[in-house]
């Protein structure tokens, strides 16, 4: 999962993204509508966390842009105002939730999940492939009934793989979706964490290299390496 973060408060925008990253969310940070604006136009995300108050479009044109431009992803609005009124004009403007500050971040985390749960209702909430069965929530992976433990990262790039349902996903996909904006795109990181998640998953090797396009969860497994 992949999240924006709209927030004009430093401190409180890195908490949470650095929060995030610890449940494996991959999370990017727009202080200003602008940014928000612009990285919304160059980038994909799953879901956005949007402040009313901020500077440049405000939360709520960003928001309306966002409904307008029927990309599909959710909004939770977050706001120091806990009026009904407040909340009840967030959600006519295409919120699909709300979080009034202060919050605890376990509380955001699941109703980011919730809504990516929603957002993706016709998947089931545990994905089962090839013997593997992954549980986004709980953040737990079985291969033929066997715990596999894995690092955030690796579970974030089998989430992905495991979502694309045997589709090939590019390595530049999986830059995007399990990393962040910050991630440098010539770097061999996804390369190195497939290899280390392929060896956790153990043989036959579930995960298949497609030279030149990218990987996939191969349903008969014992495809090739990298």
């Amino acid at each position: 999962m992949r999240v924006l973060i709209v927030e004009d408060e430093p401190y409180l925008a890195e908490a949470v993204r650095d929060g995030l990253r610890l449940e494996a969310i991959a999370a990017d940070i727009a202080g200003d509508g602008h940014s928000a604006l612009e990285m919304l136009g160059v980038n994909s995300y799953d879901l956005a966390v949007l402040d009313r108050d901020i500077p440049g479009p405000s939360g709520d044109e960003v928001a309306r842009r966002i409904v307008a431009s029927g990309s599909g992803i959710p909004i939770l609005m977050l706001t120091a105002a806990d009026r009904i009124d407040d909340k009840a004009s967030g959600f006519e403007l295409g919120a699909d939730d709300y979080l009034t500050k202060p919050f605890e971040l376990r509380e955001l985390v699941m109703r980011l999940r919730a809504l990516d749960r929603r957002r993706a209702h016709a998947r089931p909430p545990v994905r089962e492939i090839a013997g593997l069965r992954l549980d986004p929530f709980r953040r737990e992976v079985f291969r033929d009934g066997r715990y596999v433990a894995l690092t955030r990262k690796q579970f974030a790039v089998l989430d992905v793989l495991v979502a694309a349902e045997g589709g090939v996903v590019s390595a530049e996909e999986l830059l995007e979706r399990a990393w962040d904006a910050n991630a440098d795109p010539f770097t061999n990181a996804v390369r190195i964490t497939v290899s280390a998640l392929r060896k956790r998953l153990g043989e036959p090797w579930l995960i298949a290299t497609v030279p030149g396009v990218g990987y996939r969860i191969d349903p008969a497994p014992g495809g090739p390496q990298e």
